[in-house]
């Protein structure tokens, strides 16, 4: 059986994969360099990780025998394309929720104690460094009651930060909304993307947050209005935004927004860790 791994990072989880599954088993990287539709023409098993699994690409697959996420969510994934073809479609939830979660507080860190630029002033010899600001007694958004939200508000709370929670109920209220962004100094984005969360953090949402607000996004790219977050950065109200995610995979690192100084980009790693990867491999 031969499987291919569709993924721009964790090439080691191959390895482990195909340690797991023993003789009879192949498992191989999707070389970007031939089309999708080409590369699944002779597999039973797909892992999407970031690339689209479009009806193009499930009609090209003749042997395809199931779509095995490598992680949680469906997204690019069409799931009627599947179904129409009878080809199970799982997923991998519960593999890298401590991964994210501890994503998420580095990107909050770096962004509160200003490290991007304190490592343009160290580059340049300058007397005199960024002051940041600590974590501890602010007040922290999580967008998501799911796995990775509650880990990261474990950890949020040992580090003397109140947290709150936006879940489900709350996000469909725009009054709740508006409310929980305006009264949270730090927000991190962990909830999956739906028709209810696309563009859930837009230019209301911006406007309510407090002036010098971190929002940091470990969840999916188009839960931020990509120009309401342009809009509220022009504005200068915004004091960083943390992103591992993006509105376009494979994403342009030469794209403006992602050289703003206030802005700190992680390539799409935030659930990458030996750790998760041994947990994606064992599912």
């Amino acid at each position: 059986m031969r499987l291919l791994y569709c993924g721009s990072g964790w090439l080691a989880v191959i390895d482990e994969i195909a340690r797991r599954l023993g003789p009879g088993f192949e498992v191989v990287p999707w070389d970007r360099a031939v089309p999708l539709t080409t590369a699944v023409a002779d597999v039973d098993v797909v892992l999407p990780s970031n690339a689209p699994i479009g009806a193009d690409v499930i009609a090209a697959a003749h042997r395809l025998r199931l779509i095995q996420q490598p992680a949680a969510g469906y997204e690019g994934i069409d799931l009627v394309a599947a179904r129409a073809r009878e080809v199970p479609v799982c997923n991998a939830p519960g593999t890298n929720q401590v991964a994210v979660a501890e994503a998420a507080i580095l990107l909050l860190l770096m962004l509160a104690r200003r490290v991007p630029e304190a490592a343009r002033a160290f580059a340049a010899a300058e007397i005199g460094a960024p002051v940041g600001r600590e974590l501890a007694g602010r007040v922290l958004g999580i967008v998501g009651a799911g796995r990775t939200g509650r880990a990261l508000r474990d950890r949020a709370t040992a580090l003397g930060l109140e947290v709150r929670v936006l879940d489900r109920a709350g996000s469909a209220d725009p009054a709740a909304r508006r409310a929980f962004f305006a009264g949270c100094e730090l927000i991190s984005l962990h909830c999956p993307l739906t028709d209810a969360t696309r563009g859930l953090v837009d230019d209301d949402a911006f406007a309510a947050m407090p002036a010098g607000a971190i929002v940091v996004n470990v969840a999916r790219g188009a839960v931020i209005d990509r120009g309401a977050l342009e809009r509220a950065l022009a504005g200068g109200r915004l004091g960083g935004v943390g992103l591992d995610v993006f509105w376009h995979e494979p994403w342009d690192p030469t794209d403006p927004l992602y050289a703003d100084p206030r802005v700190v980009v992680l390539p799409h790693v935030a659930g990458s860790t030996q750790e998760a990867m041994a947990q994606v491999a064992a599912v």
